[in-house]
């Protein structure tokens, strides 16, 4: 199994300063940064440590995941933040519970014994909302983080689950005007197709540099509408 990490990145050279000396490359097979047009110096970082890095040509998390597709050589795709949000530490264990067979395993922030220190009221009642109801009680989720990008998953799934088709998002990007990230749609999809899934506890701790770049109420609607679509679709 070759794992290949996957960083995007957004002005983020204070966390990447802090986190990068804490992974050992041992744990992976091949590293890729994504790098969403950074001003404050992290993509020259990148390129000073000698980090392979593809520089995002249009906005959004789903088109840095589909810019740096071509360049991903393993056939386990583990994405990562770089803001502190992510524990390096847990990628070990990621990475061996993906040996065990799973289609994909998710860091939850919301698993028993784990905690997140970046969630506010709002965007913790939202990933509620959104994996207790909106994923597993319609599409048969047995999540207890759906949204989360801290996961290992096959890269496989891409193809197979649609998630590299325009079609799967663009009405409602359009709609609220804004660009989203695969996660949600990918959680959604591998449930009503019944991968093989697993969580592991991770604790999220509080951001220790870059700016937060969430869109709360766009992104929240274009998730809303996705997961009530998704009920009726069959083919992807």
């Amino acid at each position: 199994m070759k794992v290949t990490l996957v960083i995007p990145v957004l002005n983020e050279i204070v966390g990447l300063k802090a986190i990068m000396p804490q992974i050992k490359p041992e744990w992976y097979d091949q590293i890729l940064f994504i790098d969403g047009q950074s001003t404050d110096g992290t993509l020259e970082w990148l390129k000073e440590n000698n980090y392979p890095v593809v520089v995002q040509k249009k906005k959004g998390m789903r088109m840095a995941y589909m810019e740096a597709l071509p360049f991903i050589e393993g056939d386990v795709i583990l994405t990562f933040s770089p803001d502190g949000n992510s524990v390096s530490e847990l990628i070990p264990e990621c990475i061996n519970k993906m040996k065990e067979g799973y289609d994909m395993v998710i860091v939850s922030r919301y698993a028993p014994g784990a905690k997140s220190d970046d969630d506010d009221a709002i965007t913790g009642f939202g990933n509620f909302m959104f994996t207790k109801v909106l994923i597993n009680l319609l599409h048969g989720g047995k999540y207890t983080d759906a949204m989360v990008i801290y996961r290992a998953y096959k890269k496989s799934l891409i193809s197979e689950l649609g998630l590299d088709k325009d079609s799967a998002y663009e009405f409602e990007e359009k709609l609220f005007r804004t660009n989203v990230s695969w996660e949600p749609l990918l959680s959604i999809r591998a449930s009503r197709r019944k991968k093989k899934i697993t969580e592991i506890p991770g604790d999220e701790p509080a951001r220790i540099g870059g700016e937060r770049k969430l869109q709360i109420w766009k992104w929240g609607a274009v998730f809303l509408w996705q997961s009530l679509r998704e009920v009726f679709v069959t083919k992807y």
